[in-house]
């Protein structure tokens, strides 16, 4: 298995030229009848030989953490830290393995979190502040030695954590607007994923990956807010509510068609689905309320999936031909 960062590597090196790379991937999108920049590619298996290092080194590394906690939970932590460190020194910085490099990631900055709470057994909100801003240094040193694509939104998601501390514990009273302050955070990282994938439309380098994450991060900060906010998760539904879900569902889907980036869509479906559901529930097929709200979401969905590129077209049409221009092309 290879990556366009491996055909990029394969040009660097002299083993393949340009035009023979570019020949193939113009291959491949002919082949499938998409482009490369729409199949939102991103690296997670090598082969399943990924899946038996996950594995052993999960073994691995829970027994580590257990033998070091039976002197104190802070030294299984940091015995877990060390050991995910050094073992990505192998397989991420020599293998180059994709989902033992997203696992050890995870749990090395995990681990780094855990230390700073496992201090005491009952950790303070100090502690917890401490632990997201050690998370966020881990996530830069590890993306500094091993460049794993996931690396930027762990960092993102303890910075956001830590931050959030911060405020709640130096103004008591924002508590009260952590729903307000998750949103805004989302908007950031929504502009930092663009400010990643504007700098590669074509997918072709890691760039991308980078923002796949980042997007995949956002979408619940922003998506979880603004539903909430409606009431949906309290079970608060009717009419109006349902059709202002349905509305805001399908306005994200035209941004996720913008951007070719559907992260916020599946973010999303689950209230648009619960919401549906209530809405059909007031009708006389309220029995198959949720059975007909899976054929409308899913046949549309997947209809939408079928004609992604037409669809794609359409919306930029209305967009600034200066926006356009830094989003993936479309190949309608």
């Amino acid at each position: 298995m290879y990556t366009d960062d491996d055909l990029n590597a394969a040009v660097e090196h002299q083993v393949l030229d340009t035009a023979q790379v570019n020949a193939f991937r113009h291959f491949v999108a002919q082949s499938r009848q998409t482009s490369l920049a729409d199949e939102e590619s991103f690296r997670l298996l090598s082969g399943f030989n990924d899946v038996f290092v996950v594995i052993a080194g999960a073994l691995l590394l829970v027994s580590l953490g257990g033998l070091g906690g039976i002197v104190h939970p802070m030294l299984g932590a940091s015995a877990v830290a060390i050991a995910a460190w050094l073992l990505a020194e192998f397989f991420v910085k020599r293998r180059r393995m994709a989902l033992p490099g997203i696992g050890l990631l995870l749990t090395f900055v995990g681990a780094v979190f855990a230390v700073p709470v496992t201090y005491q057994h009952h950790p303070q909100e100090l502690h917890f502040i401490i632990a997201g801003v050690l998370a966020l240094g881990a996530a830069w040193l590890h993306w500094r030695r091993f460049r794993v694509p996931i690396t930027v939104a762990a960092g993102c998601a303890a910075g956001i954590g830590a931050t959030m501390g911060v405020i709640a514990s130096v103004y008591p009273m924002a508590s009260s607007l952590l729903l307000q302050l998750l949103f805004a955070f989302g908007v950031l990282t929504f502009g930092l994923a663009m400010y990643w994938d504007m700098s590669d439309p074509e997918r072709q380098t890691r760039r991308s990956d980078v923002a796949f994450w980042l997007h995949l991060l956002a979408a619940p900060m922003l998506v979880h807010p603004v539903f909430s906010g409606l009431g949906i998760i309290d079970g608060i539904t009717g009419l109006s509510t349902s059709l202002i879900v349905i509305g805001l569902y399908l306005f994200l889907v035209l941004i996720s068609m913008a951007v070719d980036r559907r992260a916020i869509m599946v973010s999303a479906l689950v209230y648009v689905v619960y919401a549906l559901s209530n809405l059909m529930e007031t009708s006389a097929l309220a029995n198959y309320s949720f059975a007909i709200t899976g054929v409308i979401v899913g046949g549309s969905l997947l209809l939408l999936s079928a004609y992604w590129h037409n669809s794609r077209a359409w919306v930029l049409r209305w967009l600034p031909g200066n926006m356009t221009e830094r989003l993936p092309v479309s190949q309608a």
